[in-house]
């Protein structure tokens, strides 16, 4: 995906601002940066909810909507359908009179993979936030998009469910670009193969998440004192400190006391 002088106005105040941004054309790419950096701008953009100027290319083009599958931050359904129904417009413009096997089987395969299958009779309105993210979720990837774009999806999940969504994303990206905006700069760590940092409504950083998920790139973006270190598959773990906080006493190591520093392929703490 290639963004060329890519803004959004807000009459004559410039929202976002990206002169230039290279991604791959598949795979999961994380967006991150603090809140009203422009994430959700970014993301609305790219979906063409709001106009932007400038150029967005994928594969020589752009997606047509139907291709494009855009799950928003605010996402609770108030209506009294049930969850296999609500699913199903994911598939609206392709529905005819009359609901085929075929469909209900493509249904009954997106709940499945979310974890749903129990909940397929169950009324929306009825859910917990995080059930009804889930059920939003699996309705996007009934469409099969070539373009997946999340804000926040795992906001209301617990531990279990953020990174069975995230693994599955993580798999569905072999296949399509997915573009996620996320709060947890260790899950975009664990699970993003790009990360993009917005700062101020422009471009900080993007890359790799190891050269984006650095001191020197988050610190002051964050306000924040952070710690990097590294899990037990060597996926960077980002711990953030206030930054007015007093600096713990340095051991003979190096390393802050309690922790493990960071070397290059450090499989990091079991």
């Amino acid at each position: 995906m290639i963004l060329r002088e890519f803004r959004v106005w807000a009459g004559r105040r410039c929202l976002l601002d990206i002169p230039g941004l290279e991604l791959p054309s598949r795979g999961l790419v994380a967006v991150i940066g603090p809140n009203g950096a422009g994430k959700s701008t970014l993301l609305k953009a790219l979906a063409g909810v709001i106009p932007h100027d400038g150029d967005k290319l994928l594969d020589k083009g752009w997606p047509v909507p139907s291709r494009i599958g855009y799950l928003p931050q605010d996402f609770t359904v108030s209506a009294a359908m049930t969850v296999a129904e609500c699913v199903l417009l994911g598939r609206r413009e392709r529905l005819g009179w009359w609901i085929t096997a075929h469909d209900r089987a493509e249904v009954a395969r997106v709940l499945a993979r979310m974890d749903l299958s129990e909940l397929a009779g169950a009324r929306m309105d009825r859910l917990s936030g995080g059930q009804q993210q889930r059920v939003l979720l699996a309705q996007r990837l009934l469409r099969d998009p070539r373009l997946l774009i999340l804000d926040e999806p795992t906001s209301a999940l617990d531990l279990h469910h953020q990174l069975k969504v995230l693994s599955h994303l993580r798999q569905l990206s072999k296949e399509r670009l997915v573009i996620a905006a996320l709060h947890d700069l260790t899950l975009a760590g664990r699970f993003a193969e790009r990360i993009v940092l917005i700062e101020g409504g422009t471009l900080g950083v993007a890359g790799a998440p190891g050269d984006v998920l650095q001191s020197v790139h988050l610190d002051h973006v964050y306000s924040i004192d952070s710690q990097i270190m590294a899990d037990r598959c060597g996926a960077p773990v980002v711990i953030a400190h206030h930054a007015e906080e007093h600096q713990p006493v340095l051991s003979d190591r190096g390393a802050k006391r309690g922790t493990e520093p960071v070397r290059e392929g450090s499989p990091g703490r079991t």
